[in-house]
C-alpha cells in the first residue's frame, strides 16, 4: 500500500507523548496535516513536527481528499462530531479516549462505523495492564483464582484535594461529559479480564463545588464529582466494588484486585507496576513474573496502521468496547442522580 497520510485534529499532550512517535515509527506513514483550536497553536505544532499542511477548521481537514485517516486528539466533546464527519468523508478514525461524552454519542459513533465496515475505527485504549494482560488472561483461564467472587477497582489520590487548584477541563460536563476521574479507564482495563457488570449502585460527592477558571480566573461550578463509590453485580454471582477519589491524601493510588474461590490477583499501576498473586494455600502475595514473550506494551499506532493495511485486527479498543464502558459510566451517573440501582441494559448498550 502507498504511503498513508494522517491528519491530526487536536495535537495535544498525549499526541506529543505517544501518537507522534508511534506513527513515525510505522513504515510509509506521513503526518500530513494538523488543526488545533487556535491558529497560533496549529502553526506552532506544524513547525515543531514539520507538518506540511495546516487548517483553521477541523471540518476542512476532515474533508481533505488527500488524507487517508484522522487522529482525533481533542477533548471528548468533539469526538462524536468529528468521527461522524470523518467516516462520512471516507477516513479511518483513531480517537482519543474517553470515547465520547455519554453513551448516546458513543452509540452514534458505533452506528456510523457499522455503516462503513471498510474503515478502521479505534479508540486509544487504557494504557493500564498492557504489560500483564496476556499473563492475567492465562492465569484466569487456568483457574488460578477459581471462581471470581469479588472484583475491586481503586483509583484514590490527591489530584483535586487542594480547593484552590484551577478547574480542569475534565471537571466540565460540557467538555468531558459524564466521565468521572479514572472510573472509565480502570473499568475498561477491568473488563478485559472480568465480565461486564449488569447492575450498579453508585454514590458521588463533590467536596469543592467551585474552582477558578484557568483562563478567566472567575469561579465556576465543578460539574464532575471528586469522589465516586460504586457497587456492581457481575454475572454468575460475583460482586464489584469501585472506589475513586481525587480528594484524599495518602490513598492507595490505582489498583485492580480479583478475589476468587481459590486465589487472588492484584495489579498495581504506576511506574513500578507489578502483578501479585497467591492461591489459598499461600500465606502472602508474591510478585508474578511476566515472561518476556508474554509481556505486552504500547503499540496503538502500529495496530491502527496495520489494521488499515489489513495485516491485523483491532484488539485494544474498538468502538463496540467503547460503547460498553460508556454505558457503564452512564449507569453510574444515573444511579448517583437517582439514588437507586440501575440495570446497565437500561442504558441500551447496543
Amino acid at each position: 500500500m502507498s504511503t498513508l497520510r494522517i491528519g491530526i485534529v487536536g495535537l495535544g499532550g498525549n499526541t506529543r507523548l505517544r501518537h507522534i512517535p508511534g506513527l513515525r515509527a510505522c513504515r510509509d506513514v506521513e503526518i500530513a496535516a494538523v488543526c488545533n483550536r487556535r491558529s497560533e497553536s496549529t502553526r506552532a505544532a506544524a513547525d515543531e513536527y514539520s507538518i506540511g499542511q495546516t487548517f483553521a477548521r477541523w471540518q476542512d481537514l476532515v474533508a481533505d481528499d488527500d488524507l487517508d485517516a484522522v487522529l482525533i486528539g481533542t477533548w471528548p466533546y468533539l469526538h462524536c462530531e468529528i468521527t461522524l464527519a470523518a467516516l462520512a468523508a471516507g477516513k479511518h478514525v483513531l480517537t482519543e479516549a474517553r470515547m465520547a461524552r455519554d453513551a448516546s454519542e458513543a452509540r452514534r459513533m458505533l452506528a456510523a462505523s457499522r455503516e462503513h465496515p471498510d474503515l478502521v475505527c479505534q479508540i486509544v485504549p487504557s494504557p493500564f495492564g498492557l504489560k500483564v494482560d496476556q499473563t492475567v488472561r492465562d492465569l484466569l483461564a487456568d483457574g488460578f483464582i477459581g471462581e471470581l467472587r469479588e472484583a475491586v477497582a481503586l483509583g484514590v489520590n490527591d489530584a483535586v484535594a487542594d480547593p484552590h487548584t484551577p478547574l480542569h477541563w475534565r471537571q466540565s460536563a460540557e467538555l468531558s461529559g459524564r466521565n468521572m476521574l479514572a472510573l472509565g479507564i480502570l473499568h475498561e482495563t477491568m473488563t478485559r479480564w472480568v465480565a461486564d457488570p449488569v447492575r450498579v449502585v453508585a454514590r458521588t460527592h463533590t467536596f469543592t463545588r467551585q474552582r477558578p477558571d484557568p483562563e478567566t480566573g472567575e469561579m465556576r461550578e465543578v460539574e464532575t464529582p471528586d469522589s465516586v463509590h460504586v457497587m456492581t453485580e457481575i454475572p454468575d454471582g460475583a460482586a464489584g466494588i469501585y472506589h475513586f477519589s481525587g480528594a484524599v491524601h495518602h490513598g492507595p493510588g490505582l489498583q485492580l484486585h480479583l478475589y476468587g474461590s481459590a486465589g487472588t490477583l492484584k495489579y498495581q499501576f504506576g511506574p513500578n507496576e507489578r502483578l501479585l498473586g497467591a492461591d489459598y494455600g499461600q500465606d502472602e502475595l508474591k510478585e508474578v513474573t511476566i515472561p518476556d514473550e508474554k509481556a505486552g506494551g504500547w503499540r496503538v499506532e502500529e495496530e491502527f496502521i496495520n489494521a488499515i493495511r489489513g495485516e491485523e485486527e483491532i484488539k485494544f479498543t474498538d468502538f463496540a468496547t467503547g460503547v460498553r464502558y460508556m454505558a457503564f459510566t452512564d449507569a453510574v451517573a444515573l444511579s448517583a442522580e437517582s439514588g437507586s440501582a440501575v440495570d446497565i441494559a437500561r442504558v441500551d448498550r447496543s
